[in-house]
C-alpha cells in the first residue's frame, strides 16, 4: 500500500497547518482564559475560528463524502490532518472534527 501523501493531501496539510499556525496557537492564551470561570462553556474564540476554518474550507475534513460538506478524503488521507489538528486539545472543535460529533455525523 501506497502511504505516500497525495498533492490534494499535501495542500490540505499546509493549509491546515498554516491556519493552526496564524489562528489557533496565537488564541490559546484567549481560549484559557475565556474558559476559566467554566470551562464547559463555548468561549467566544471558538465561535470566530470556526467561522474562519468554514470561510476556507476547512470544515468536516474527516467526512468521507462531499454530499454532507465533506471532503471526500479516506481514513489514511485524514489521518496526518487529524494529527495537525491533534497538537491543540480544543483545534479539532474548530475544523468540526471532534469527537463524539464526527462518528454521529457519519452515522446520520
Amino acid at each position: 500500500m501506497d502511504f505516500e501523501h497525495s498533492p490534494r493531501v499535501q495542500q490540505l496539510q499546509q493549509q491546515l497547518t498554516t491556519f493552526m499556525q496564524e489562528q489557533v496557537l496565537p488564541n490559546e492564551h484567549l481560549f484559557k482564559q475565556q474558559t476559566a470561570a467554566n470551562r464547559w462553556s463555548t468561549p467566544p474564540i471558538l465561535q470566530s475560528l470556526k467561522a474562519q476554518a468554514k470561510a476556507q474550507g476547512l470544515w468536516n475534513l474527516f467526512m468521507p463524502g462531499h454530499e454532507h460538506g465533506g471532503q471526500g478524503l479516506s481514513n489514511v488521507e485524514y489521518a496526518p490532518l487529524a494529527e495537525i489538528m491533534g497538537r491543540v486539545f480544543w483545534a479539532a472543535e474548530v475544523f468540526n472534527c471532534s469527537a463524539p460529533d464526527t462518528g454521529n455525523m457519519e452515522v446520520f
